[in-house]
């Protein structure tokens, strides 16, 4: 069966290292992923993964355009991988970035609010998401019990601002507030991948959960390097679901948010 991973950050190599502490000491975890190109593909190979999103969070504006371009360069360079753009609040000229982004051959857009420290519904990137309701899909890091910037409350008013705005609602919509985000989201139209949650919710309420949701909103992601998209993967086929619902968060579901069909 195709596997695809909706959710993977890469960094280049000179600055991976650095990087994966900073998210380590963000979340206050020991990270064991390396965060580098090489590394992951290796993991994908290892796993028979097919293809993998990956993207970086741009914490100034400044960096936007040089992250962009790693990421178009790595896309072009390794097929298994689906490029994500990201953007800054306080980036000049979002329309102009758009479109260079799609000139690189970018597919989406990723933002993280609570690292990037803006409300995810901020007027800032509600232009934004104007820009590119209907036309790319966004990933959006949902939930931190520390902070509000990315609350399901706020992911709502997104999605009904922007009912045809293409979401994937990360880490079941709330990552460590996932009850309270299925107060908000359940009736959503959005995507949900399951990254960085499976490990702490279990498989009974991880399947719980797809059920509550629909698996035809799933999808499944490791959100490397906090985890390996190989472990990940065989955390996820604990989860006791049918054919047809493994087949659609696997695979389906993301070439659904993609836009394209895969292999």
């Amino acid at each position: 069966m195709k596997v695809i991973d909706a959710h993977c950050h890469i960094y280049p190599e000179a600055i991976a290292a650095k990087a994966v502490e900073s998210v380590g000491k963000f979340y206050g975890i020991e990270m064991t992923g390396e965060g580098t190109v090489d590394r992951l593909i290796e993991l994908l190979h290892d796993a028979d993964i097919s293809a993998s999103i990956v993207h970086s969070v741009a914490l100034r504006a400044s960096n936007v355009q040089s992250i962009n371009d790693f990421i178009s360069d790595q896309a072009k360079l390794h097929p298994e991988f689906i490029g994500f753009a990201t953007i800054h609040h306080d980036f000049e000229d979002m329309s102009a970035e758009i479109e260079r982004c799609i000139s690189l051959g970018l597919k989406g857009f990723k933002l993280h609010p609570d690292s990037q420290n803006v409300n995810a519904d901020d007027p800032r990137l509600m232009k934004f998401y104007e820009l590119i309701e209907g036309r790319l899909p966004l990933i959006l890091h949902c939930g931190d019990y520390r902070y509000d910037n990315s609350h399901p409350k706020r992911i709502k008013n997104i999605l009904q601002t922007f009912p045809k705005l293409v979401l994937n609602a990360a880490h079941f919509g709330g990552w460590s507030i996932y009850d309270i985000a299925l107060d908000y989201l359940k009736d959503e139209n959005c995507f949900m991948d399951i990254s960085s949650s499976s490990m702490y919710l279990g498989p009974r309420r991880t399947t719980e959960l797809i059920n509550i949701y629909g698996a035809e909103r799933i999808m499944f992601a490791s959100d490397y390097p906090m985890w390996s998209p190989a472990i990940e993967l065989k955390r996820f086929m604990q989860n006791d679901l049918s054919e047809s619902q493994r087949e659609l968060a696997l695979w389906r579901n993301a070439e659904r948010f993609i836009g394209a069909e895969l292999g």
